[in-house]
Formats: C-alpha cells, structure tokens, sequence
C-alpha cells in the first residue's frame, strides 16, 4: 500500500536526511587507498548514534553493517569487512539509511579511491547525473514510468547500462515501501504521483551489460566484472515538484 506522509512525517524524513548528508561529507574525508570498508562502516554508525539517529540497515532481514559498501564491480549490498583494504583506483558506492522518530531516510554515493580511470569518472558522473534526469521534472501528477524513462534514456546516451534486477522503492515508516522505482522504462506509464509521496530514487548504473550475478548472500556483482555506480536520494513529491531530502 503507497502512503502519503503529512508535514511532520517529513520533517522526521528531513532530518534523517540531513544526518545523512553530513555522514557522507564526513566519509569522503577518509575514503583513501589503505582504509578498510569495516572501518568506514564503524565510522558511519558513530555518526549517526551521535546524531540520535539509527541506522536502517543494521540487522534489516538480517544485514549484519550499517553500510552497504560495493567496490568496483559489485553493485549494491557489498558487505564491510576488515580485510578489504581499498586500493589506489577503485571505486566505492556507500548505501546507507537513517531513521528518526520511526520514519526513514535512504541515500548512496559512489566514491573514486585516489586516483581512477576516466572511464570510471565517468561512470559516477552519469550516474549521479542520471538522478538528476530523472526527477528533473517530477511534480504531482507527474508518471511513475517519466522517472525511469529519464534516467534510462540519459545513462544510455552516454554508453553505459541500467541495471535492470534491482530497483528504487517508496521509503517511510518502513525502508521499502510500495512502489517500486524502477530505473528504467516508458515515460509517461505508470501510476500518477501523488504529492507527499515519498520515494528512494536510486540508478544503479553498470560500465557494461546490465546483467547481474549474485554469487553470495546480500552481494549482487556484475555478470561480466565490469565496474558499477550508485547514487540514491529520498526524495517528496510536492504539487509543483520534488524536494530532495538527503542532500
């Protein structure tokens, strides 16, 4: 079932969102070649307990971290570990969520550690552009399918694939929520957005084939090793447009 969130609901959303916003700012500080995933994770909880906030992630359908942590070809659900050491090259996207006063907030970025390739600078460029795209001109009213429609159509252009298996969903009360968000499809399909309509928005955004393999538990790969990006905002439907609550 969709819900539509009052003014205080949101306001609870906003300052999960905010809290957010600074975690990230405070993780691209330390995002270096010889940091361990485990501790970017230790990092990410001692800032959001500090911040009165929880972390929404930690033990959902038993997800043992705070933060999602996808180098390089991993997709989404990497899990932090002590004995994965980043390197000089790669990438990280960080998915991670906070709750305040029962309502959640869900946001990712993908990082460069040091020095990458243009190819992989790229790569996070479209895929934070693509978000963009693709709520640029979202309002009441607006269809489901014209966010997905936008975003595919923008990654593409650009040479690259959206990820087809895994997509966006509402977040509230709940971290997902109805509806689904895919990253993908037809503009002008789909259900009519309602304003106060709260939705994770998220493309995931492959250097190769959208294909995807899942060869452990929580963690989903790209089938031919190629690179991934992620970047994922909450946002709110309003009459006129959308507000993005974690930035």
């Amino acid at each position: 079932m969709i819900t539509i969130k009052n003014e205080k609901q949101i306001s609870y959303m906003r300052e999960a969102g905010k809290i957010l916003s600074g975690l990230f700012q405070e993780l691209e500080k330390v995002i270096k070649p010889g940091i361990s995933t485990l501790e970017l994770d230790k990092i990410a909880h001692a800032y959001i307990i500090e911040h009165k906030a929880k972390p929404s992630f930690l033990h959902y359908q038993g997800f043992p971290a705070t933060l999602c942590t996808s180098v390089d070809d991993v997709v989404v659900h990497g899990i932090p570990r002590a004995d994965q050491i980043l390197q000089e090259g790669q990438i990280i996207g960080i998915d991670v969520g906070a709750v305040v006063h029962g309502y959640h907030a869900d946001a990712a970025r993908t990082y460069a550690v040091g020095n990458i390739s243009p190819e992989k600078q790229k790569l996070i460029d479209v895929t934070k552009q693509s978000f963009f795209e693709g709520i640029k001109n979202i309002k009441e009213g607006s269809r489901l399918g014209d966010i997905g429609g936008a975003v595919q159509e923008y990654v593409e252009k650009h040479g690259f694939s959206v990820v087809r298996d895994l997509v966006g969903h509402g977040v509230g009360a709940n971290l997902h929520e109805a509806p689904n968000v895919p990253n993908y499809g037809n503009k002008g399909t789909g259900m009519k957005l309602v304003a106060g309509m709260t939705l994770a928005v998220e493309p995931m955004v492959n250097m190769g084939s959208y294909a995807m393999s899942f060869p452990k538990e929580w963690v989903c790969k790209t089938r031919d090793g190629l690179p991934s990006a992620h970047y994922e905002n909450t946002i709110v439907i309003t009459k006129t447009g959308v507000e993005i609550l974690t930035l």
